[in-house]
This record gives structure tokens, sequence and C-alpha cells, in this order.
């Protein structure tokens, strides 16, 4: 049986994921940070954006919407000089 669904575009404000998130969720060592915007590019949900602020190196500091992570790790895993790793989630 095929289902087919449309979802129409814009919507992915409407379903945060904090609540139900997989078991980690991404943190930023701004220190650590080159600014490459890697995480940003590979993010599926978008949630990883650069911000104003920047760290002591003058590299832009990139921040994440936990609201709308899903948890998959897309992030620490692409980054060239680890800076993102996921901590675990307690609930």
């Amino acid at each position: 049986m095929k289902i087919k669904l449309t979802v129409q575009p814009g919507t992915t404000d409407q379903v945060k994921t904090g609540h139900w998130r997989e078991i980690h969720y991404p943190i930023i060592d701004h220190e650590k940070c080159i600014g490459c915007d890697l995480c940003a590019k590979i993010c599926p949900e978008g949630i990883c954006f650069p911000t104003s602020k920047k760290n002591s190196q003058g590299k832009i500091f990139y921040e994440n919407d936990l609201d709308y992570c899903k948890g998959c790790s897309l992030c620490a895993e692409i980054c060239p000089v680890k800076c993102i790793t996921m901590k675990e989630e307690f609930k």
C-alpha cells in the first residue's frame, strides 16, 4: 500500500523536537570553532546557524536551536576540528 503525503513548505517551525529528540544533543565549543559553516550546511533541520558573536580568535559563533534538533549528530561528525560534541540527554 502506498500513501502519498504532501507537506507544505515552511511547516518545520510547527514541529518542535525538543521533547522527543534522540538521546544526544550537540554542544559547540566556541573557542575551537573555525567558522567553516559545515555544520550549518549538513544539518537536515537547519538548526545550526551563525550569529553576530565572535570568539577570541575573531571567528563567528555558531548556535543550535535545540527546539528543532533531532540529535542525528551529523554536525559533530562533519566538524573538521571536532568542536561539536554530543551530550547525553537526561529526561
